[in-house]
């Protein structure tokens, strides 16, 4: 009997609040992607994928964003019958009941949003180009919730101390220095980054006070997650060069 694994945020939640994070194991796929898997577009096998979604609690009731760095969020009580990966976004929220907000990440920012009543909840993809972008000024503006009413959830990302940028994404995020140390084993202009810090600072700029989780290393714990920049340095190493890995989902939705 397979079992999944996930990690649930420790957070105040009103109690009809569902929210969780994918962990690796537990599902169909096979190596690389081993087991749980649940990206259509990485190269796994299309009907191991589509079994491993069905293990996912109210798997009915996801919707697949086809996401691409952006920083677009979309209603889905609006576009709730669209096919999977039709919408083109990287963020989403619903007031619906059982609407399962979600985005998938191997390395980048999940957030996962609700507010203190228990009405309308949202999934942010934020990995440096979203949140250089806006992604979650963008969803949290669109929630029809008062912004001091929402709490956070930072789901699993790579940590600070392995991810390595160049001088480009550091100047990306000038008003957000100390997000940056240089790495000092290298002459080249190459600084490690805190998606961590950058989202929380952006959360409490925007006044939301409670904002939890940031403890994971999606990099470090590759018994828990799939990591593409650890697959991308475990590739250098090989002759093909190609950094192959799954995808972790983080879900939300009312119950």
């Amino acid at each position: 009997m397979l079992q999944q694994n996930y990690i649930h945020p420790d957070w105040p939640a009103p109690n009809n609040i569902r929210a969780f994070t994918s962990c690796r194991s537990g599902g169909f796929s096979q190596p690389p992607y081993d087991s749980f898997n649940l990206a259509q577009h990485v190269g796994d096998d299309k009907d191991l994928v589509n079994k491993n979604r069905q293990l996912l609690p109210n798997h009915q009731n996801f919707i697949w964003l086809n996401q691409t760095h952006s920083n677009i969020c979309v209603d889905l009580d609006i576009n709730g019958n669209v096919a999977d990966e039709a919408l083109q976004a990287d963020a989403c929220f619903s007031t619906r009941k059982s609407q399962v907000c979600a985005v998938m990440t191997a390395d980048c920012l999940p957030v996962l949003f609700c507010d203190q009543q228990g009405t309308c909840v949202a999934a942010v993809h934020a990995g440096w180009r979203g949140l250089a972008d806006g992604v979650i000024e963008n969803t949290v503006s669109k929630m029809p919730v008062n912004t001091n009413k929402l709490m956070a959830w930072m789901g699993p990302a790579i940590s600070q101390r392995h991810f390595e940028v160049g001088k480009e994404v550091k100047e990306t995020f000038i008003n957000y220095s100390q997000a940056f140390s240089r790495n000092a084993l290298t002459t080249d202009n190459k600084y490690f980054a805190d998606l961590y810090y950058i989202a929380r600072q952006k959360m409490l700029a925007l006044g939301i006070t409670q904002v939890f989780g940031g403890e994971y290393c999606t990099y470090q714990q590759a018994d828990l997650f799939f990591s593409h920049r650890r697959a991308t340095h475990q590739a250098s190493s090989e002759a093909n060069h190609i950094a192959t890995t799954g995808r972790i989902v983080s879900a939300i939705y009312l119950d």
